[in-house]
Parts: structure tokens; sequence; C-alpha cells
């Protein structure tokens, strides 16, 4: 399976430094190919000093290996406060390999496995969830939110916009504040892609 840790040389990573947690859903995993989500995450390592790991996953298996490791392996997981997923699928719903999994699913899976993490979903879905359906995969989950775009426009990817809101919790980490300077700041690209932020 491919993993990634993003840190370059000539950042001193430290234990205060948040990193990112990055699962893509791709047809193959036994793959070489370079995402744009992979050439994001090393342009946020080297621009902002935001260290990543990069997983791909192309079964609910995998995805669900992948995040189990996270959890239970890795020690600097306290560190990861936005776990984001690439991955198409409905508006409550993630795809991998033509198969839909409903988010309460996914909550059922990881349930209180994701504890004050922010899951963050990439335009590659829309994301529409009614108050019920938030409220439940953040309680069995334990995720302090739940975040990504109401426009999956194919034309525009949301990377540009992801990039600038994963920055924003190097300084910050009021989740609402940033939601706001985020809007403040790129407010023709949150209104486009119709960021929604589900807490």
């Amino acid at each position: 399976m491919l993993e990634k840790r993003q840190q370059w040389p000539q950042q001193q990573i430290t234990y205060e430094d948040h990193f990112i947690y990055c699962l893509e859903g791709v047809p193959e995993i036994e793959t070489d190919k370079v995402t744009e989500a992979q050439k994001d995450l090393e342009q946020l390592a080297m621009n902002y000093g935001i260290a990543s790991i990069y997983k791909t996953c192309d079964t609910i298996e995998s995805l669900e290996a992948s995040l189990n490791t996270l959890v239970l392996d890795d020690h600097n997981f306290k560190d990861y406060e936005i776990i984001y997923l690439v991955m198409a699928g409905e508006a409550n719903s993630i795809c991998l390999n033509d198969y839909y999994y409903s988010l309460q699913e996914i909550a059922e899976i990881f349930e209180g496995s994701l504890k004050g993490k922010i899951l963050h979903f990439s335009n590659a879905k829309i994301l529409d969830l009614d108050e019920e359906e938030a409220q439940y995969f953040l309680d069995i989950t334990g995720a302090k939110a739940v975040s990504g775009y109401g426009n999956a426009l194919s034309s525009i990817s949301s990377s540009n916009l992801d990039k600038a809101f994963f920055n924003l919790f190097k300084d910050d980490d009021n989740m609402l504040a940033i939601v706001e300077e985020l809007h403040q700041r790129h407010y023709s690209a949150c209104k486009l892609l119709d960021f929604r932020l589900y807490y």
C-alpha cells in the first residue's frame, strides 16, 4: 500500500506542528501514478511547512485499514487535526470501485475513533447532509466537524481552497474563526464551490 510521509529536510517538524492525513480513493492502489492530491500535499509541505501522510484506498476494507493504522499505530495521531478525503461519491456517500457507502456506514466503522478530528472532503464529491445525518456522524465517530463543498464542479478543483483552509489551522485552533477567515479571504471560491461545515 502506498504511504508517503511528506517531511522535507529544510523544515524542522516539531511536536506542536499539525499534520494532515490524506486518503484518496483510486481505482487500483498498486499504481505509481502521482495524483493531483499528492502534488498539492507536496506544495503544502514546501510552501507552508505542513507535513502530511498520503495513502490510497480502493475498497472500504483498505479505507478501514488505513484509518485504523492511523488511529491505533501512529503515535502522532493527536497531531492530525484534519483527515482529508479525496474520493468520489454522492451527497451522503463515498464511492470506492463503483460501490457506494453511506456516511452512516462509515460512522459505524469508525465509532468513537475520530475524536477531535475534522474530516474534510475535496470537491471530488459533493457533501450535502441534513441536520440529522450530520449529527449522527459526529455523535458516533466523535469527530469535531465534517467539511466539504455543495458544488462538485468537474471543471474546478477545490485543491487551492483546500490548501488555504489547511494553512489557516497553522495559526489558529478556533474552527469557526478559521472558516470565517477563509470566507473573507476567498469569498468567491467559497461561494462558487459552496463551502460547508457541519459541527
